[in-house]
């Protein structure tokens, strides 16, 4: 990144340096030869392309000694100049400071993302998700930016190691609300949680283990959720044989492959204030949008399935809603968790 950062600055260096050239060459052949303006140029700019012209009858010796000055220096200036820029042209130089530049600008203005450690078949699976809830986020990875899917091409994504903390800063770890560490290995994944937790106290790590000996380890060093997703596939894979249509109603509802939103989770703390202490049916979600509260989680913790419409609305809790794409879309406008 640091070669990017210093291109432009080449490149005005050199464009200076080939502007400097014709001035001098105007100026001198206005004051040897009398030219008017145009014609001071035109002299300059024929001699620094090599094209030349034809040296009038009465072409003064200072006129001489300019052109010789231009053909010695000036042109090796340009020519050096030119080559520089099309060598950045045809390698691609311009064209990624142009992209490293647009992230920088985006990421100013970028706060309570997501970061995707490691873009696997996991962190695509992440981000797809992402990308359906309009969650904005940073992925992370070794591999260079063109080798990713085209899918992807519009997000922010910066090439490195995410073990680095430099590379989680990149990121705006600072001013993230979560990170998924998805790398293959345990150890990198445990190298993430620590840093993250270290750079943004207030950060929710989510990480992948390939090892069950690591989830403790993984918790211990700060990670709110450990996933396994070998043992989940797994489990998954049985339960379609035991309880087949539940589980893909569920998959339908809740899991990467469906383009539609059919759950939404509504924090308490983003209600308007009037609601703590009131009733959930003081909501009104069913009447205003067709919406089924189906699930309530409490400042613990703990969940309740299919709550009484008479619960009380706590802070720091959850309500969890179910219904068709468009009433789960009525239901955001009203009561918004952006």
């Amino acid at each position: 990144m640091k070669r990017f950062s210093e291109l432009y600055k080449r490149i005005a260096i050199l464009t200076l340096a080939i502007f400097i050239f014709i001035i001098f060459g105007t100026i001198g052949f206005i004051h040897s030869e009398g030219l008017n303006l145009l014609d001071a140029i035109w002299y300059s700019v024929m001699t620094l392309t090599t094209v030349g012209f034809q040296v009038p009858n009465n072409f003064s010796d200072e006129g001489k000694v300019i052109t010789i000055f231009l053909m010695l220096f000036g042109v090796g200036a340009v020519l050096y100049g030119l080559t520089a820029l099309s060598l950045e042209i045809f390698s691609g130089n311009i064209g990624k400071e142009y992209k490293f530049n647009l992230i920088k600008k985006r990421m100013k203005n970028l706060e309570n993302h997501i970061i995707i450690c490691g873009f696997g078949r996991n962190g695509r699976q992440a981000a797809r998700k992402l990308i359906l809830h309009k969650k904005p986020f940073v992925i992370i990875d070794k591999k260079p930016l063109e080798n990713r899917d085209d899918e992807f091409a519009d997000t922010i994504f910066i090439h490195g190691n995410a073990i680095e903390d430099d590379i989680l800063k990149q990121a705006g770890i600072e001013k993230a609300s979560g990170i998924i560490a998805s790398l293959p290995s345990d150890a990198d994944n445990l190298f993430i949680v620590i840093s993250s937790k270290e750079l943004n106290p207030k950060i929710k790590v989510i990480s992948r283990a390939s090892n069950s000996n690591t989830i403790k380890k993984l918790k211990t060093a700060g990670a709110e959720n450990v996933i396994m997703p070998d043992k989940i596939g797994g489990e998954h894979m049985a339960s379609l044989l035991i309880t087949p249509d539940l589980v893909e109603f569920i998959d339908s509802i809740v899991l990467e492959g469906t383009k539609k939103i059919n759950v939404l989770e509504i924090y308490t703390d983003k209600l308007p204030t009037q609601f703590i202490g009131k009733k959930i049916e003081d909501l009104s979600i069913f009447p205003k949008t067709g919406c089924k509260i189906v699930g309530y989680k409490d400042s613990v913790g703990e969940y309740l399935i299919n709550p009484d419409e008479s619960k009380i609305i706590e802070e720091n809790c959850c309500i969890f809603a179910l219904g068709q794409p468009h009433q789960i879309e009525e239901l955001q406008k009203i009561y918004p968790q952006d």
